[in-house]
């Protein structure tokens, strides 16, 4: 019966054949993973189990903390919708649209009506950007139809995107649905209403929005005798 022999396993040494064969097989599985060393250079490698695995799990490990790092990086993109221009607003109630009218003064106010959802809204708004960027003089007031829907359905927006103009004493000047294909539609009316001149007045789009969107009062007056 052969003699069975017990050693330690960290005082295991193998061959450089052996070694090698196996260091590629990790480095295949790993790829990365520092190579093994040879510190005596004496033909044979002292090798820890423990070591190698310790390398694989820091090296896996590594590589999972790189895939989380990057999808939170990812998930902390701005919606399409976010991405605005310095002369851009978002408008979230009446009370903020109205307050962005009556601070405008004599500016151009184009108001864009949108919704998250809208793919006619998604191909245009780059446009949008665009054209916000080039003309810093006018103001771009962003209205998500699905968290204003009373104050949409009051200004009779029935379509997405679509778009209001005002200025000033003029008030409300035009309104239309534009797409992408149609992006003319807002450039001819950008060169119509953004002209040099001087309103003499306050600004009329509110007052004139006022009895629409605001609430209504609702007393009643005690029946004459």
């Amino acid at each position: 019966m052969a003699d069975v022999f017990r050693l330690p396993f960290h005082s295991l040494r193998f061959s450089s054949s052996v070694i090698t064969s196996f260091a590629s097989s990790i480095s295949s599985l790993q790829p990365g993973l520092p190579p093994i060393l040879n510190p005596d250079n004496k033909g044979a490698y002292p090798l820890s189990y423990s070591s190698v695995a310790g390398l694989a799990f820091r090296r896996r490990d590594h590589l999972l903390s790189f895939k989380v790092q990057a999808t939170v990086a990812e998930t902390e993109q701005p919606k399409w919708w976010e991405k605005n221009a310095p002369n851009m607003i978002d408008i979230h109630s009446t009370h903020e649209f109205l307050s962005a009218l009556s601070q405008a003064g004599d500016r151009l106010v184009i108001v864009e009506f949108y919704g998250t959802w809208c793919a006619s809204c998604r191909a245009l708004f780059p446009k949008i950007c665009r054209t916000a960027e080039d003309h810093p003089e006018i103001l771009f007031l962003k209205v998500n139809f699905d968290e204003n829907k009373p104050m949409c359905k009051s200004l009779n927006v029935k379509v997405l995107p679509y778009f209001h103009f005002y200025r000033g004493a003029d008030g409300q000047l035009e309104s239309f649905s534009c797409s992408l294909a149609k992006f003319q539609k807002i450039k001819d009316a950008i060169e119509t209403h953004n002209t040099a001149r001087c309103s003499i007045g306050p600004p009329k789009g509110v007052g004139d929005l006022l009895p629409v969107l605001a609430p209504k009062d609702k007393s009643t007056e005690s029946p004459s005798a």
